[in-house]
């Protein structure tokens, strides 16, 4: 009888035996390499060959865990050049890439994992046919292999970003999570960069000195911070009176105010009032009204600009484009036109509308500005940082869609943005708990902020502000869903206010 069960036995030792004996010759050749080449890292493959399927299981059973990992990273990721041309913020792209990949695997094996509500969502349909359109002008595009490259990391953060919020926020407290996991870890680094700065007095021209190396620039510091201010107050909002953690967010909200102001952004601070400007828009339902007129002012000041060569009349006198080391001697040459980076965005914004001339339909493709816009440029408004040393694109985000994805890029794009904040005025007034109808103010502000900053700038390229705007896309999805839920309760009669009392105390 024993006998008889000794072959099932030994069958079921054979797979442990097979990967023993197959670990143990991995070991022994990565030891006899890594001698033989006196390179000790790859001793490190045996580790890696035990080690990863069961971490591979974890991540794509578990993927909220990387989630929260990387909203709490967003603040602290740093630039990371693996070689001169290839560079990483590090460690939140590469926690974007493992939740991409996690998401497709897991999407294959569990189609229903993702809910339908986000497939089928008017502004994801317009998300994947912008993302066809870029695909398209890849294939047109002057420099092909930058171009995939763009596409492939604006694919790596669009998808966690905008399906994962769908999957693991199932209710305010999740909300409350998120909200946090934003704010503290940047409180942090507000906290440290006052001090740092405060050792240098405070000085204009020694914030820089204070950001390393978490941000690049006080530029891209202050538009984070800005855009996370109304969160704080959403939170400050929809935490108790008597609940002690309320006091501590306002300590964080003036600590947030006081960086802002520190940060001598002339960008973030006009962010800030545009961003609480939006609100009474959106309570009385002008959101409409205000695009237009803002559409009708771009076109009207463009068309005048460039009838006759109207542009040239603000061309600067190159030896008076100055960096002031004076913050107040800076602003009054911003007014002049007399500041560097005034004037340098004038010079690039010229050449940027001149490439999209050329190629108005698809654009000199994603990637492509830095290597061409030169011969577009126009001498009278060179400036002695004109040289580019950063590499820096065009200076506004919406010219450079324009260009290097064409006239369609740029209005799919736009469709895309200014859905979201039409979704978000509409939700506002049909939403019923007051905790979401918060979220959507909260939403919308800093949704018109990136817009404000990003006329300035092209921050949605980077990890920090792209991260946000996209993050903001899935969670008004997310709240879509919610309104959906509220008429469904309310169809069967149930009153909303009854269900939510104890969750919004601990809220």
């Amino acid at each position: 009888m024993i006998e008889s069960n000794l072959p099932d036995m030994t069958g079921s030792v054979r797979p442990y035996q097979r990967n023993l004996y197959l670990s143990s010759v991995i070991f022994l050749l990565s030891g006899i390499w890594a001698i033989t080449r006196h390179q000790p890292y790859w001793l490190l493959i045996p580790f890696v060959w035990i080690l990863f399927p069961a971490i591979f299981r974890f991540l794509i059973n578990q993927p909220g865990k990387l989630f929260w990992a990387w909203l709490v990273c967003l603040p602290l990721s740093t630039e990371l050049n693996i070689t001169p041309a290839l560079g990483l913020d590090f460690p939140g792209e590469i926690l974007l890439v493992l939740l991409t990949a996690m998401i497709v695997i897991r999407w294959i094996h569990q189609p229903l994992w993702v809910p339908y509500d986000l497939v089928k969502h008017p502004l994801f349909l317009i998300l994947l046919i912008y993302l066809c359109w870029i695909g398209i002008t890849c294939f047109y595009s002057v420099e092909t292999v930058l171009s995939v490259k763009y596409l492939l990391a604006k694919i790596w953060y669009i998808v966690p970003l905008v399906v994962l919020p769908q999957v693991l926020l199932k209710g305010r407290t999740d909300s409350r999570k998120l909200a946090l996991c934003l704010l503290m870890p940047m409180a942090w680094v507000v906290l440290q960069t006052l001090i740092r700065h405060a050792l240098y007095g405070f000085r204009f021209e020694a914030v820089q000195k204070t950001l390393t190396p978490f941000f690049r620039n006080h530029v891209n510091y202050s538009a984070l911070l800005v855009c996370l201010l109304p969160v704080a107050g959403c939170l400050w909002m929809l935490t108790p009176r008597e609940n002690r953690s309320r006091k501590w967010i306002g300590y964080g909200i003036l600590l947030g105010i006081t960086g802002v102001y520190f940060a001598y952004s002339r960008g973030a601070w006009i962010a800030l009032l545009v961003g609480m400007a939006i609100i009474p828009v959106v309570r009385r339902r002008k959101m409409g009204m205000l695009v237009t007129i803002a559409g009708i002012i771009i076109l009207t000041t463009t068309t005048w600009l460039v009838t006759d060569e109207n542009y040239i009349r603000f061309s600067p006198e190159h030896d008076q484009t100055i960096f002031h080391t004076d913050f107040s001697e800076h602003m009054l040459a911003t007014v002049q036109l007399k500041d560097v980076s005034t004037a340098e965005r004038f010079y690039r914004w010229i050449a940027g509308v001149k490439m999209l001339a050329e190629k108005p339909v698809t654009g000199f493709g994603p990637n492509s500005f830095y290597l061409h816009y030169r011969p577009y440029t126009v001498s009278s408004f060179e400036t002695w940082v004109s040289n580019n040393p950063e590499h820096s694109t065009v200076h506004n985000y919406f010219i450079l869609i324009a260009l290097e994805q064409g006239l369609i890029g740029l209005i799919l794009f736009c469709v895309l943005y200014f859905g979201m904040l039409f979704h978000l005025q509409s939700l506002y007034h049909r939403l019923q708990n007051p905790v979401y109808r918060t979220m959507t103010l909260t939403i919308a502000m800093i949704l018109v902020m990136i817009g404000v900053i990003n006329s300035m700038s092209d921050m949605i390229e980077t990890d920090k502000i792209g991260g946000l705007f996209w993050l903001c896309l899935g969670m008004v999805i997310w709240l879509e869903r919610k309104n959906r839920e509220e008429r469904e309760v309310l169809a069967t009669g149930e009153n909303i206010e009854r269900r939510t009392p104890n969750i919004e105390h601990r809220t």
